[in-house]
């Protein structure tokens, strides 16, 4: 029979087991959301100087007005389709990090 101080000492372990893999799950998960919001700020960016360019040669206010509506109806669509994106990457972090403590957490509640 396992004394107390062991009991303790292997609940320590896994404890702190678990925890480095949540921190990695966590790094793991923030560095992807980083790169997918600095891929998306890269973009957007070039899409509005390529908007400004557009917009420095044309000639009537007409198509200045049709060519920022076509932009901004595209900008938004890009922004709820990003968002929603950033959503399930959220959504997973949150699933991955807490993955490790699962099974402590299973035998805590049994």
């Amino acid at each position: 029979m396992a004394t107390p101080f062991e009991t303790l000492n292997d609940s320590s372990k896994e404890f702190v087991n678990s925890a480095m893999k949540s921190v990695s799950a966590l790094s793991q998960g923030l560095q992807t959301i980083a790169n997918e919001a600095a891929d998306y700020s890269k973009k957007s960016f070039e899409e509005g100087t390529a908007l400004i360019e557009k917009l420095a040669t044309i000639k009537s206010p007409e198509q200045a007005f049709e060519t920022h509506s076509v932009f901004s109806k595209k900008a938004y669509e890009t922004f709820v389709a990003q968002a929603t994106k950033f959503g399930e990457l959220y959504a997973d972090l949150a699933k991955e990090a807490y993955k490790p403590y699962e099974a402590v957490v299973a035998k805590v509640v049994k």
